[in-house]
């Protein structure tokens, strides 16, 4: 007999094991044998299974994975609901070590392994119930979570080492596993941050995860209507309860600050009272800190890693945004990586212009192309006026030849079935000068209305087709509402500024016929003769839609024109 600090320093004995090796076991089944491979089978299913046994078990399954076909999927089955990740560290290992061994011997257990890895991308399901009703959800406060999506993301690199094919059979099961949309906030967060990793060690599926989670974001975003987002907002700011939220406001929202008098109150709460809203904002913040991290290196810009980001991202605002009625929080994915650097903004604008007047494009397509165009150059702060100039001038031309060819045709009136990507045009050139006009006419007065003049508006809303009838004052703004993820956007946002009353009596002023540049003390003492004109805007309109109507919050209507049935 061994004493007691004997038996305690002595290394136990070799487990009694029920029919000989593995192989033997393996063996014994494809005779028809079947009492120590169901043994077996309840042993690796026994919830208090030891580590030792786990580890002594996964080391001959690795040594005979040669056996594991197809006819024994139902024992495959088993080994990947082991629940390894919740064990010792050698019993991950070993697991690591055996999913290596099998996809490289048995590529028919792949795809089961590739579900079994994926279903750990969210935290472990807990079962609860509320009035025998099954309300069951994710475990937030499991403190190993992190851990173990680090082991799942070396399980599937591991995978993919073995079968350079995984992308593929991959990609149908991230899609087919994304959580439903009202799972918890933390279960789709999960998710959809370990989606974001996989693109960084397989970047093949880089742009087809952007597709999935943004396609997701968009079933969100036109599930939460603004106005009931506004609605749900407003009942939890007038609420007495001790957990109301004190933002008013967060979408609702084409500033993210509010005016009361006159006070300026800002917005501070946690969370939105919305539910659908808190958990796109919650999505929508993972989605920039992800372009933020792939576009920076160190700090710094890399360039090269931004633009092949901008491409992607381009890709999808195409297949998804676009074709989009009513998206109103998504598509900042595109504003904020182009606020990045100058050159994407604007190569960004030159792709939605030739969306725009490409005649071969449908034409709701080209209607929405035009309607970000003048929502982007209207609120995108790092846009300078020069940029804006020059698209300024490349809308107001097109209007000016689309003019030309309609004034002899048949076609020569008001009808949006038939001209609406003209009417979208208009209509963002009219927001830009909406948002943009102070910087247009600041510096030298007398420069910015000469070149306001230059476009000749007046042609453009004199014409036939009236777009004044359509667009004023239901100009579009599709950068408009603004999530909690506000402060990621808010550095790079042109809020709302009100022409002052002096500002207002200026632009009424005309221009004085052949008066130099620097003529602005006179010009703006009014010693100037009537001539042909200011701006070329109908004064009452352009006036009407300078200044806030008394029910918005400090900015034109937000609508859309409206698309031929």
């Amino acid at each position: 007999m061994l004493g007691g600090d004997e038996f305690i320093s002595s290394p136990p004995r070799k487990t009694v094991r029920f029919g000989g090796t593995l192989t033997d076991i393996l063996l014994k089944y494809e005779k028809g044998e079947t009492t120590d491979f169901e043994l077996l089978k309840h042993q690796l299913s026994d919830p208090d299974i030891k580590d030792a046994q786990i580890i002594n078990w996964l080391h001959e399954f690795r040594a005979s994975v040669v056996y594991l076909t197809k006819e024994l999927d139902q024992l495959v089955s088993i080994l990947l609901r082991l629940p390894w990740l919740k064990r010792s560290r050698e019993v991950v290992e070993e697991y690591l070590g055996f999913l290596g061994n099998l996809v490289s011997a048995q590529t028919v257990h792949l795809r089961p392994c590739l579900r079994m890895i994926v279903s750990q991308f969210v935290p472990p399901r807990i079962t609860i119930r509320e009035d025998d009703v099954d309300i069951s959800d994710s475990d937030d406060d499991d403190e190993n979570l992190s851990e173990n999506f680090n082991t799942c993301h070396r399980a599937l690199q591991t995978v993919a080492r073995y079968v350079p094919s995984t992308p593929q059979f991959l990609m149908p099961i991230l899609v087919e596993n994304f959580p439903f949309i009202n799972k918890s906030e933390r279960t789709l967060e999960c998710y959809v941050h370990n989606l974001l990793r996989v693109t960084v060690y397989l970047p093949t599926l880089r742009l087809q995860i952007l597709e999935l989670i943004i396609e997701k974001l968009l079933k969100l975003d036109v599930s939460a209507p603004q106005q009931d987002i506004e609605d749900a907002e407003e009942a939890a700011n007038n609420s007495d309860s001790e957990e109301k939220s004190t933002e008013e406001g967060l979408f609702d929202m084409e500033e993210d600050e509010e005016r009361k008098g006159n006070k300026v109150v800002s917005s501070s709460s946690e969370r939105m009272a919305h539910p659908l809203a808190e958990r796109l904002d919650i999505l929508m913040t993972i989605l920039f800190s992800y372009i933020k991290d792939v576009c920076h290196v160190d700090g710094k810009l890399d360039i090269n890693r931004t633009k092949d980001l901008y491409r992607d991202l381009v890709s999808v605002f195409d297949k998804l945004i676009l074709p989009t009625h009513a998206s109103c929080h998504v598509q900042y994915f595109m504003f904020y990586i182009c606020s990045f650097k100058l050159g994407l903004a604007e190569a960004f604008l030159d792709h939605l212009w030739k969306k725009l007047h490409d005649p071969n494009n449908p034409s709701v397509i080209r209607q929405t192309a035009g309607s970000y165009i003048g929502s982007f150059l209207a609120r995108a702060k790092f846009i300078p006026v020069v940029t804006v100039k020059a698209c300024l001038d490349l809308l107001v031309n097109w209007l000016h030849k689309y003019i030309d060819n309609q004034d002899t045709g048949a076609n020569a009136y008001c009808d949006v079935a038939l001209h609406g990507p003209f009417y979208s045009t208009c209509q963002a050139v009219f927001y830009t000068l909406i948002f943009r006009h102070k910087q247009l006419l600041d510096g030298n007065l007398r420069k910015g209305l000469s070149y306001l003049q230059s476009l000749n508006f007046e042609r453009v809303v004199m014409c036939q087709l009236n777009p004044l009838k359509i667009c004023i004052p239901s100009v579009v703004n599709l950068f408009a509402a603004i999530t909690r993820s506000k402060k990621t956007i808010d550095p790079f946002y042109q809020f709302w500024e009100e022409l002052s009353a002096e500002d207002l009596e200026n632009l009424k002023k005309p221009i004085k016929k052949g008066a130099s540049e620097d003529e602005d003390d006179d010009f703006l003492k009014g010693e100037t003769p009537q001539n042909d004109g200011v701006v070329g805007i109908a004064p009452n309109s352009y006036e009407s839609n300078t200044r806030s109507p008394v029910s918005s919050i400090g900015s034109p209507a937000d609508c859309y024109v409206p698309y031929p049935q």
